[in-house]
């Protein structure tokens, strides 16, 4: 008789900023990074005060979803930092489990994303265990209800001209070649828009690589620059393509897009993150169980 446990996979953060240079030495695949990338995202992390808090939201993630899911052993694992994918593969392993079922906390699939956690888990899974992998989850009814609750709950606070919902920007080149990510992040838009009662919306894209390939438009500031022009200046941002608090929330939102805002006279908000939001671990739960 196999024994089930869940895999919560995710980017991985740095603990400190002395720890950049080897964390981007991983992200970029062994390249190692010019002073000056260590130096600015040394600067980002510095704005949000030192740390990303993306592994602490896992963990609270993972205890949440272990508290859903009585018997079922919950472990977490990084691609970037520890803990790493193989680390919580062995832990798994050595608690008896033999059928592991992987859920990347990026609910929309991408070459880019999803697709390297499930080489990662590949690469590190145990013999004799066997894996069920989630390669999407981007319109999941109850992941796009969380989404939706954040949403009315942003809206009943003031009223705003427009809504725009967020997701991490990717080269173009990727998409043309057939990735669905672009897609799924539409669906789970108008997905979470329907479900708010938002009528009208923009989608823009944001974080995007320091590469000089063209990525996907529009930027989250090409998207206020055109709602500053057309007068539309109490804005709420939606970030649907993450979901716990990170350096892409707390410091490409809430700082850089936020001063981007404030110069051109805009009042830009954005929604509370999921994080261990009920609604939310309730939809994992379901995903997980319909994986086991």
């Amino acid at each position: 008789m196999s024994t089930r446990g869940v895999l919560l996979v995710a980017h991985g953060t740095p603990e400190s900023l002395d720890q950049m240079p080897e964390y981007l030495t991983l992200v970029r695949g062994g390249r190692a990074p010019s002073a000056h990338l260590v130096e600015e995202m040394r600067h980002n992390y510095t704005a949000i005060g030192g740390r990303s808090p993306l592994t602490d939201l896992t963990q609270a993630q993972a205890a949440a979803l272990r508290a859903a899911l009585p018997g079922t052993p919950v472990f977490v694992g990084m691609r970037n930092w520890r803990p790493f994918i193989a680390d919580a593969l062995r832990e798994a392993a050595a608690a008896g489990v033999t059928r592991v079922v992987v859920v990347p906390l990026a609910p929309q699939y991408s070459s880019l994303s999803v697709a390297k956690y499930r080489q990662a888990v590949e690469a590190a899974l145990p013999p004799g265990m066997a894996m069920s992998f989630v390669s999407s989850w981007h319109d999941h009814p109850g992941l796009l209800e969380a989404f939706a609750l954040r949403t009315r709950a942003a809206l009943s606070a003031g009223p705003v001209d427009a809504v725009v919902f967020t997701a991490h920007s990717l080269p173009q080149r990727v998409i043309a070649e057939g990735d669905p990510y672009a897609e799924q992040v539409k669906a789970t838009a108008a997905g979470v828009a329907a479900r708010a009662g938002v009528g009208a919306f923009e989608q823009a894209w944001q974080s995007a690589g320091r590469t000089e390939e063209p990525w996907l438009r529009p930027s989250l500031e090409e998207a206020l620059q055109a709602l500053a022009d057309a007068r539309r200046r109490r804005v709420l941002v939606v970030p649907v393509g993450f979901v716990c608090d990170h350096t892409e929330i707390l410091f490409d939102i809430d700082q850089q897009a936020q001063a981007f805002a404030r110069e051109r006279g805009m009042e830009l908000r954005r929604t509370e993150s999921l994080n261990t939001e009920p609604t939310f671990i309730a939809a994992l739960a379901d995903v997980v169980r319909a994986a086991l």
